[in-house]
């Protein structure tokens, strides 16, 4: 791809999903020769709004939106049922009586469970890479979006919609501050981000949890958190308080064992793998053992399942 090409792609990124719509519109402009379209759309199916089957509608595969609260989505289902569809969906054609999602997901399903066999949406032309940049930003844009969510979406945007980390603050209308915060996120235990995407903890806790290096500590602290209902600043206090004990006991362990520190970090990596505490330990003839705990039959075919067996 040429300079000029990226500057042009980076240029209607940073414009934003409406300039991705108009450069889509120009582009089917472009193409048309003359054909009629279909009857239930008119001459030009950017600037309105079409009645389309659900049926001929397939999901956008450039979804960043992977978790859908169940008791909001029967909420939007049976405001449909009375209100009908507020909001076109947005879909690209792919062809005859084909199409495909590039946003609202949400009142797509909502409207398959309110028994709807069609719903009104606005019909663009787009490639791949359009979808992926019109999807991000679409969803980056939702209140309602979960910090895990968001954060994906904005390592995306660095990763394939080739950006780099210094514009994507400017592209996404963020400052950098808080874009560095949402991607430090990903650096969590799958644990974590799970209970930030459900709301079992904020944000606020979230980023109290990754300044702490150790997994182990990380997970224990969630733990806490989640148990006694802790607020954010008392999560603060704990991280300090810990990290600090850690610190001290690695000391302690290195003096004794000269691959203490090593047996540590193997420690804290199978414990992330395994999502339960692993216990490793070693003595100064390098022998030793690994203990993997697990508390039900389910928990113990869990490891089973990891460990290939």
């Amino acid at each position: 791809m040429s300079a000029s090409k990226n500057t042009k792609k980076r240029s209607a990124l940073g414009r934003g999903l409406g300039a991705l719509l108009e450069d889509s519109s120009s582009n089917e402009s472009q193409k048309r020769t003359g054909n009629t379209l279909p009857s239930q759309e008119s001459a030009n199916p950017n600037n309105s709004i079409n009645e389309v089957p659900l049926t001929a509608i397939e999901v956008n595969p450039f979804q960043p939106r992977t978790h859908f609260d169940e008791e909001s989505l029967q909420e939007l289902s049976e405001s449909i049922k009375v209100q009908g569809i507020i909001q076109p969906i947005t879909v690209r054609r792919l062809g005859k009586d084909k199409y495909q999602l590039i946003s609202g997901e949400r009142r797509y399903q909502a409207s398959k469970r309110a028994g709807l066999e069609s719903i009104p949406a606005y019909i663009r032309t787009a490639d791949d890479q359009q979808m992926l940049e019109m999807a991000l930003i679409e969803n980056i844009q939702r209140e309602n979006l979960n910090a895990i969510e968001v954060a994906l979406s904005y390592q995306r945007l660095l990763s394939e919609c080739d950006l780099k980390q210094e514009e994507l603050g400017d592209r996404v209308g963020k400052k950098r501050a808080t874009v560095n915060n949402y991607l430090r996120l990903l650096k969590l235990p799958p644990d974590v981000q799970v209970a930030l995407r459900d709301n079992k903890i904020s944000m606020g806790h979230a980023r109290a949890i990754v300044n702490v290096e150790n997994i182990e500590l990380q997970l224990d602290i969630l733990k806490k958190t989640i148990e006694q209902d802790l607020s954010v600043r008392k999560v603060e206090a704990l991280v300090r308080s810990l990290s600090e004990k850690v610190v001290k006991e690695e000391a302690e362990t290195e003096r004794k064992n000269p691959f203490g520190r090593e047996i540590v970090q193997l420690q804290s990596r199978l414990t992330s793998h395994f999502g339960t505490k692993v216990m490793v330990k070693s003595n100064d003839k390098n022998k030793g053992e690994i203990k993997i705990p697990f508390v039900s039959t389910d928990d113990l075919n869990r490891i089973l399942e990891i460990l290939d067996m």
